[in-house]
């Protein structure tokens, strides 16, 4: 549940502010600091993600209510692999990004230490490093975009279940709720 929520906040925070950051002009004094802090959040969103789907291989899925349609049930399995997918594959494609840049600045985490470059990436020859970077940059937005579309599914989903289906699917994401065995 904590690796649920504090995923769901950074993804809603950063997304925010990748929008807000790309309205800033080149000029403003605040947007290197703001696209140092977005990479830190997003790097942490990919290391928190990977604990979770590490967590998620120990610890199997909660069985989901009786009574569900096939369809019902399928479409929950394939939202959540997505969401899956987009949690790690946004910050990859953002790291991917940073390290195709012909700047080759290795990011200041939270100004704690710098995370590297991908090396592969960064050593490219300049032309196919730009190109790199407009391409994962691109993908970066499409794949925020599709994670945004899919999180209000996501949260539709979960208001349907509570207020329509008045099962336990939405109670059982908060902590110190009892629910019953939905198998």
């Amino acid at each position: 549940m904590l690796l649920h929520w504090l995923i769901a906040l950074l993804v809603l925070v950063n997304f925010g502010l990748g929008i807000y950051m790309s309205d800033l002009p080149r000029t403003d004094a605040s947007r290197f600091m703001l696209y140092q802090f977005h990479k830190s959040v997003g790097l942490t969103v990919l290391v928190l993600s990977i604990l979770r789907l590490a967590w998620r291989l120990v610890n199997p899925i909660p069985p989901l209510p009786q009574g569900m349609s096939p369809l019902l049930r399928l479409s929950g399995h394939v939202s959540h692999f997505l969401l899956y997918f987009l949690i790690v594959s946004i910050p990859l494609a953002g790291w991917a990004m940073v390290s195709s840049s012909p700047i080759g600045l290795a990011t200041p985490y939270f100004g704690l230490f710098s995370w590297p470059n991908i090396s592969y990436l960064a050593t490219l020859p300049t032309a196919t490093k730009v190109a790199n970077e407009d391409m994962f940059h691109d993908t970066h937005a499409v794949l925020a975009y599709s994670a945004l579309a899919l999180v209000a599914l996501h949260i539709s989903a979960a208001l349907y279940h509570h207020f329509v289906r008045r099962d336990d699917v939405l109670k059982r994401m908060f902590p110190g709720t009892e629910v019953g065995d939905a198998a």
